[in-house]
């Protein structure tokens, strides 16, 4: 069913299979009829995961990036809206040759057509293809049937993973029920699974193993327990110890071809971080009604990339979620933000929750807390350093509606888009980063690439009053900027871009590793300040 893991599990048996010396690459199919996720609200999906050719995806794809440490593209995200808006496109260009279309046919058709074409660049030896969705939900039936037909035209190649779920009563006893009635669903379909993948809280018992094996028709040994693991990049250990790797190669007569260990050595520094730092996420999806637990997903790239960078720093942070509106309602900084070493402000659009943004972000300006802010995050420092420190009142942005100062402004390119759906500044674009800043300092580079999403910019007519005020434009993109930062603070930097799209597990984000770095020396001072003992409201850990 969904959400159950069937990413992180996918993403594992590909991350095994590369320290076999494999090429891997990665294609999720979302059967939603959306062309894309980039209209989809964080509180229903998830982030948006931003690739470099400005394809927006399902988060699960930037799972993908980590594990597999690849680039991938938006040919590597199936939708069910780009596999009917082909097929209907080809229909009307007469490519059908007057035959009446069909899901199959030419559905199904498109479907493996997308799938081969995808898999086979790059020169990648192993394809990861995730169905998303539940197994029986009409939706993502044809692209079953695809899987089924694939299967024979491929044969001996195909090797089905069928991630489900053991729910444990009271007691403790493991259920098999679900198992069962999923993997009985996908024989009427014309699907048997090669092996089967158990979600469940507590290691399979044997004897649990063995019901599954016997009523699926799968050997013992591809009943894979997937019990709840203390650390996401410790799933694909977990599923080594089970045999996993061992036997999809015997399975499809794969042999080594290396032994990489960078994996290895970078799980063990997970368990070497030594003493912990509080980051302050000031957004608008931290808390709500509209879904049950925003936090975990709405913020995911960012959270793994302050996870990466604090394994490399050899610390623990710790996330306070704190929620803009209570900000913007009248809750005092002093109080919601007093116990935080570092505040993020990340990307997001409209005005909802902008002006307890501001809030936080003078806070840290005027407390030197070391800041990191994110595409719109980086925007609003501006509006605040304008507003408070130049003395610009009233400054916002145009997206907001009429301003006085509109500090921040439409991008030329965008001013006639009316189209909302991948319209925006999106993907990879390179910077120049002036020499002597903290931008130089910490990418260690004169010109970075980094992704980007958003439709606005620094008003470029208002740069030079700015920077005459303390404010540094450290990276540029002609008359973009890029970055902004203000030597002499501790650490406050922010950017238009997304620097989380490309953090990686042992190459941490470099602005992220400068920001984490940057809290944990404000907390060796504070804690050299003040007694040991000090009440912090964290609502989260990272781990």
């Amino acid at each position: 069913m969904s959400g159950l893991g069937k990413g992180v599990t996918a993403a594992s048996i590909g991350r095994l299979l590369m320290n076999r010396g494999y090429k891997v690459t990665a294609i999720k199919i979302d059967p939603y009829i959306n062309i894309d996720a980039g209209l989809m609200s964080p509180f229903q999906h998830g982030e948006v995961f931003v690739l470099k050719d400005g394809g927006e995806v399902d988060l699960d794809l930037g799972n993908y990036e980590r594990f597999l440490d690849v680039e991938l593209t938006r040919d590597h995200n199936i939708t069910t809206g780009k596999i009917y808006s082909t097929v209907i496109e080809k229909e009307r260009r007469g490519e059908y040759l007057g035959k009446t279309v069909q899901i199959i046919p030419h559905v199904t058709e498109e479907i493996k057509r997308r799938i081969r074409q995808s898999s086979r660049t790059g020169g990648c030896e192993i394809c990861l293809v995730e169905v998303g969705g539940t197994v029986g939900d009409i939706e993502s039936m044809p692209f079953l049937e695809a899987m089924r037909q694939l299967k024979y035209e491929e044969s001996g190649n195909i090797f089905f993973v069928h991630v489900t779920l053991a729910p444990s009563t009271m007691d403790g006893e493991q259920k098999t029920k679900p198992t069962q009635h999923s993997v009985k669903e996908m024989r009427e379909l014309g699907l048997q699974p090669d092996m089967i993948v158990v979600r469940c809280e507590k290691p399979l018992l044997g004897e649990t193993k063995h019901k599954i094996s016997h009523f699926c028709d799968v050997p013992v040994e591809a009943v894979i327990s997937a019990h709840n693991s203390e650390d996401l990049y410790k799933v694909p250990s977990q599923l080594e110890s089970e045999g996993t790797t061992k036997y999809i190669m015997e399975a499809m007569r794969l042999f080594p071809l290396d032994e990489r260990k960078d994996w290895d050595s970078f799980v063990k520094k997970i368990d070497q971080t030594q003493g912990t730092v509080t980051v302050a996420i000031v957004g608008k999806y931290t808390v709500g009604s509209q879904c049950a637990d925003p936090m975990e997903d709405a913020y995911l790239s960012i959270r793994e990339s302050l996870k990466h960078a604090g394994i490399e720093a050899s610390v623990k942070p710790e996330i306070m979620w704190v929620d803009s509106e209570e900000l913007e309602a009248g809750g005092a900084p002093e109080i919601l933000l007093k116990d935080a070493d570092g505040i993020l402000v990340p990307g997001g659009f409209g005005s909802r929750g902008t002006e307890g943004k501001i809030k936080a972000i003078q806070y840290a300006r005027e407390r030197k807390i070391p800041f990191l802010g994110i595409c719109f995050g980086m925007q609003l420092a501006v509006i605040e350093f304008a507003r408070n420190v130049c003395g610009m009142e009233g400054a916002s942005s145009t997206e907001f509606g009429s301003t006085p100062y509109p500090l921040i402004a439409i991008l030329p390119e965008q001013e006639k888009i009316r189209q909302m759906g991948a319209t925006m500044r999106l993907g990879d674009y390179p910077a120049h980063l002036k020499e002597g800043t903290l931008s130089h300092k910490i990418y260690g580079a004169d010109d970075v690439v980094e992704r980007h999403r958003h439709r606005y910019e620094v008003n470029p007519q208002y740069i030079k009053a700015i920077e005459d005020k303390g404010m540094v434009f450290s990276g540029t993109n002609g008359d973009l900027m890029e970055i902004a930062e203000i030597p002499g603070h501790p650490f406050f930097w922010g950017s238009q871009f997304h620097p989380e799209m490309k953090s990686r597990p042992g190459r941490p984000s470099p602005p992220f590793l400068g920001f984490v770095e940057a809290m944990k020396a404000r907390r060796a001072q504070k804690d050299g300040e003040i007694a040991p003992a000090r009440s912090r409201k964290v609502v989260e850990s990272i781990a």
